[in-house]
């Protein structure tokens, strides 16, 4: 199914000279596109590729995105900080000369703080590339998963929609074919309507009267609603078989499938085509809960 989600989950990781990492992506419904992507620190880097990746793939919804990294960027090296340690020969001997005492030992004086330190090796700028691509990599895999989760939920969620927009098409014939609709029915309402005002006394004008007859017969008449409910039935199918991003348009028009149902429903002159209209309200309320998900 051409459909997709914004719902969706994906994680995939990497491994390059020692350094773990695991990139992550969650995604919801959002009105627009929304990353929020938290990276570790010397990082930074991959923020500019990793947010076009995302809009290249993505129209909408809300993603967070997480690098994890664990193990160590480049490699460490032990060195000597020698103007400490010939400080501190200098002041032991100074000492041991005062007051007598052991020679000095090396081991002690290599194990006070500041003696030896560890430094981290700079990484050359070609490896520093090599491990950002790397990443990108491993990036484009979570890209990728991410997109075929929200594909699945988004066939689940074609599947659902289709048979809503086609409960409303049999709804709305249904009211197309209500008998209510007759002019035979229309002209016996009427009948019963007049016949009630003349019960009354009250005068009436006999032109006023059919005047006032037919405007209320064109009032209840439905066939522009139902034409429009038809119009927009064969819109949403066209939507359902596309290939883009169609979740505002389905949101637009499941806007106006309401109107149209509120429309019939306030025209209504008979139970039963109330009751289809409410009907009709009722599926039109679950496809626009759905179609919130689509992107």
């Amino acid at each position: 199914m051409p459909t997709s989600s914004m719902t969706g989950f994906a994680r995939a990781s990497g491994e390059r000279q020692g350094l773990f990492w695991q990139w992550e992506i969650k995604s919801v419904n959002g009105k627009a596109l929304d990353v929020r992507l938290r990276l570790p620190p010397g990082f930074e880097a991959l923020e500019t590729p990793v947010r076009a990746a995302l809009a290249a793939a993505f129209r909408r919804g809300n993603l967070q995105v997480s690098l994890s990294v664990s193990g160590q960027v480049g490699r460490e090296t032990v060195r000597l900080n020698q103007d400490i340690l010939d400080r501190l020969v200098e002041t032991g001997e100074a000492l041991r000369d005062r007051i007598g005492g052991e020679p000095l030992r090396a081991d002690v004086l290599l194990s006070i703080k500041g003696v030896v330190e560890v430094a981290a090796v700079p990484e050359e700028e070609g490896e520093a590339e090599a491990r950002n691509a790397a990443m990108l990599e491993s990036f484009g895999e979570t890209l990728a998963a991410l997109g075929r989760a929200r594909r699945e939920e988004g066939g689940r969620l074609n599947a659902v929609v289709s048979s809503q927009v086609q409960r409303i098409a049999e709804l709305a014939d249904q009211a197309r074919r209500n008998p209510s609709r007759t002019p035979e029915a229309i002209r016996a309402r009427l009948a019963e309507q007049v016949s009630r005002l003349l019960e009354t006394g009250a005068p009436l004008d006999p032109d006023r009267l059919h005047q006032e007859a037919v405007i209320a017969a064109t009032r209840a008449d439905i066939q522009e609603e139902l034409d429009r409910l038809g119009s927009h039935v064969e819109a949403a199918q066209a939507l359902l078989a596309s290939n883009e991003a169609v979740g505002r348009k389905f949101d637009f028009l499941a806007q106006e499938f309401n109107r149209e149902a509120n429309t019939l429903c306030s025209k209504a002159s008979d139970r039963s085509l109330t009751a289809i209209g409410l009907d009709l309200k009722t599926v039109i309320d679950q496809l626009r809960e759905q179609v919130q998900n689509i992107e």
